[in-house]
């Protein structure tokens, strides 16, 4: 039996071998959109399930494959899947495992376009859904229904970083036979790995973290080989949300860095938090690694790191938060998160302003909150840039 390996090899390593193609070093690009079969016989046994092979790439690519047998490796899935976008995960999942009557339970906090599409599926579909804190065993087992297809849950909540307590939720899940999803973006599996937890399917948009360089738009999926297969012949092949060989290829570079980026990442969130608490104009600070945060206990038991990100709120109004965004220099206004450079936005006017200020004012997403996404530079520099911005809010 092989030894198992750590996880930083496993992000250069699983998947690939060099043998299988002509002793690459690197994973090769194959940038086809069609396979050659060497007979019309050939063709009609790999259609029709009884030769393995390559098609083509909407159905499998072998730049992809191998991401996909990354990403499963890392997250400790039988299998995962690869899209174009994260939004085409979690749409894919979503239609995967519910049907029209059916209702879905989530996490308060949703990304914006999650909203959206949840709220799509309510108007077009009569998938009915509820959005609820998720804080107690009693209060989910509550909200759930006859009808309830799945649990989704963002943890940490996209902007406000409330942690949900994944092995209170999966006791609660399992009782009742019901999937848990987790889109596990903001942590990656360096530092929260899901499906160890029992939770059936992790999502990430690999856009960010993954990916890691601002450089592609993708989706990853990851779970038991029967739903992955489920997903791969339906919601994946039928709507068509695949992602590129060349997107792909990058995404396995990215991966070959993931843990010493995010150990980066981690470390300068951490010293930029500290700071930002003690700042005059900035009224409170969330973040997963604070002490006196209370999900602290949770993040702990569940996240090897408190991740990168922050989120707070100055002292003002939205017009005091647009100042300061435009006051920074080195760090960009810019939405996304996970790359290279640290990256800042306003959550009630970007990501969430399709989400109606009832449902922002809900999930805790106030007009002077402020997402922080914390890169690869000096912290200091980050820090120097941030307090300059700061000393000129206007209360």
């Amino acid at each position: 039996m092989a030894k198992k390996r750590k996880f930083a090899t496993e992000a250069i390593h699983s998947g690939y071998e060099a043998v299988e193609h002509k002793n690459s070093l690197a994973s090769p690009l194959y940038q086809t959109s069609t396979f050659v079969f060497e007979t019309a016989e050939a063709g009609e046994r790999r259609f029709a399930g009884e030769e393995e092979g390559f098609i083509y790439s909407r159905l499998g690519n072998p730049t992809v494959k191998v991401l996909e047998e990354r990403i499963a490796s890392l997250e400790g899935a039988e299998a995962g899947l690869a899209f174009g976008s994260g939004m085409a995960a979690v749409s894919a999942v979503l239609f995967g495992l519910v049907k029209a009557g059916d209702h879905i339970l989530c996490s308060q906090g949703v990304y914006g376009c999650t909203f959206g599409l949840l709220h799509m599926m309510k108007e077009k579909f009569q998938v009915d859904h509820d959005l609820v804190s998720l804080d107690t065993k009693e209060q989910v087992e509550s909200c759930l229904k006859e009808n309830t297809a799945l649990i989704y849950i963002e943890t940490p909540i996209n902007p406000t970083l409330k942690i949900i307590d994944l092995d209170m939720i999966v006791q609660v899940a399992k009782d009742r036979g019901i999937p848990v999803v987790v889109d596990n973006t903001f942590c990656t599996p360096y530092l929260q790995r899901p499906l160890e937890l029992g939770c059936d399917i992790v999502i990430h948009s690999a856009t960010k973290y993954i990916g890691g360089h601002g450089d592609v738009i993708a989706g990853l999926v990851a779970g038991k080989q029967e739903m992955i297969s489920y997903l791969a012949k339906t919601t994946q092949k039928d709507i068509g949300g695949v992602i590129s060989p060349f997107d792909a290829w990058l995404l396995i570079r990215g991966l070959k860095t993931l843990p010493i980026r995010m150990e980066r990442h981690c470390e300068n969130a951490g010293k930029i938090a500290s700071l930002l608490k003690e700042h005059p104009k900035v009224e409170r600070v969330f973040y997963p690694g604070d002490e006196a945060y209370p999900d602290y206990q949770i993040a702990q038991r569940q996240m090897k790191m408190p991740g990168g990100l922050i989120s707070f709120e100055i002292k003002g109004n939205k017009k005091s938060a647009q100042r300061f965004l435009n006051d920074l220099s080195l760090i960009k206004i810019a939405v996304s998160l996970g790359d290279a450079e640290t990256l800042i936005q306003h959550p009630a006017t970007m990501t969430h302003a399709v989400v109606p200020e009832e449902n922002r004012a809900k999930m805790g997403i106030t007009e002077n909150m402020i997402r922080l996404s914390l890169g690869l530079e000096e912290w200091e520099d980050i820090w120097d840039d941030l307090k300059e911005a700061l000393d000129k809010v206007a209360e």
